[in-house]
């Protein structure tokens, strides 16, 4: 008895730490986007911080105010948020599973990097300034 709730234990501190190694990580990715998905102004020449949110979503908002001072400061850089719910398609074609996840799309309009959960600001502008300078 003892052995099995300490297995199962066992494996759920393995699962929650692989879980929290990978949460806000940035890491490259690659595709395109769906036609029609980012507005005409953001989507000529920048590189932009696509954000897919719901409106249930509480990191979403942190995800918001990150992406927003990060665009507030770089140049060439724009924040768009997509709500999932009113996107579906994109999101299962982008292979969208959890929210919220913030997509790096370069001036070609490639998806760059991505994540899933909050990412961290210093790493994120390191990504964003080595996306813009490529």
């Amino acid at each position: 008895m003892y052995v099995v709730v300490l297995a199962v234990l066992a494996v759920a501190t393995v699962a929650g730490l692989l879980y929290r190694a990978r949460y806000g990580r940035l890491r490259a990715a690659g595709g395109d986007l769906p036609p029609g998905l980012l507005p005409p102004a953001a989507a000529g020449g920048s590189v932009v911080l696509l954000h897919f949110s719901s409106a249930t979503c509480a990191p979403c908002r942190q995800v918001r105010a990150v992406c927003a001072d990060l665009a507030g400061d770089l140049d060439g850089v724009r924040h768009v948020e997509v709500d999932a719910d009113e996107h579906l398609d994109a999101v299962r074609r982008l292979d969208i599973w959890r929210l919220p996840t913030l997509l790096v799309v370069d001036r070609r309009g490639r998806v760059a990097r991505r994540t899933v959960g909050v990412p961290d600001r210093v790493t994120l502008r390191q990504t964003v300034s080595e996306v813009l300078a490529s």
